[in-house]
């Protein structure tokens, strides 16, 4: 959606007679700067209007803006967004083309390429080292964040046709996170015979915090209009799987973790 750009008031110096940017138009800037133009010029009147209540002379209102008008814009952009709801119940869903091709995946290592059986020393260091070897994914090398996330690739490998840990912008997913909506990228994808799989795992902890719950939502709505469109053509159905740390194991099934953790889109 293209948003145009507002219209603000200018004010005269008394001086020179040049023109100035008033008071509202230097918070709504701000808000511009901030990415969120809708409604600004109103948003950025009230400011305005609550600061002459307390403000005696233009002056003193000018220098505030001048000083502060960037973090009054940031404060009243969050506010929005926290209160910001999106009605879906109308919306429709576009789908350009039926695929995408795997994005290049470039690592650097520590030591040598290690086998996916092979824990490293230090769990903790895990994300250093690069592993491979594989059978089933489709990249020929792999980083970890965890050694949860590594055994869970040990369980993928016989159960799974294909598999592959997918980069920034592979699926282009968007979750709302207060006043931002960044991108969420899950541990896993794998496909079976049936169906295609979104996978993430998260320390059994984590797994009611909000931002676990934001991120399930957008993928799980993902696969959800993944699904009729595949079905559409004939194609195998997506699932989005959120596993915790806790049930991830060596002698685990993919089709055990698919009857117990997929999640529906709300």
């Amino acid at each position: 959606m293209a948003i145009g750009a507002c219209a603000w008031p200018c004010t005269s110096n008394g001086t020179s007679g040049v023109k100035e940017r008033g008071p509202s138009t230097r918070t709504a800037d701000g808000q511009q700067d901030a990415n969120h133009r809708n409604s600004c010029s109103a948003h950025a009147g009230q400011a305005v209007a609550h600061f002459r209540t307390y403000l005696k002379t233009d002056d003193e209102l000018h220098n505030i803006l001048g000083n502060y008008g960037r973090t009054i814009a940031e404060n009243i952009h969050l506010q929005m967004a926290l209160h910001y709801y999106e009605d879906l119940s109308a919306s429709e869903v576009i789908v350009r083309q039926g695929f995408t091709p795997l994005k290049p995946s470039a690592f650097t290592a520590e030591g040598d390429i290690l086998p996916l059986h092979q824990a490293p020393d230090e769990k903790g260091r895990i994300a250093q080292y690069v592993y491979g070897g594989f059978s089933k994914c489709a990249y020929t090398l792999q980083k970890f964040h965890s050694d949860t996330e590594r055994v869970l690739a040990c369980v993928l490998e016989p159960d799974a046709l294909r598999w592959f840990r997918p980069v920034a912008g592979q699926f282009n997913i968007y979750y709302r996170s207060g006043a931002n909506q960044p991108e969420y990228v899950p541990d896993f994808v794998a496909t079976t015979a049936h169906h295609n799989l979104m996978i993430e795992s998260k320390a059994a902890k984590d797994m009611e915090a909000s931002d676990v719950k934001a991120k399930a939502d957008a993928a799980a709505t993902w696969c959800k209009n993944a699904s009729e469109y595949a079905r559409a053509q004939g194609g195998k159905s997506w699932k989005y799987l959120l596993v915790p740390h806790d049930a991830v194991a060596h002698n685990v099934t993919l089709l055990a973790l698919m009857g117990r953790y997929s999640v529906a889109a709300a």
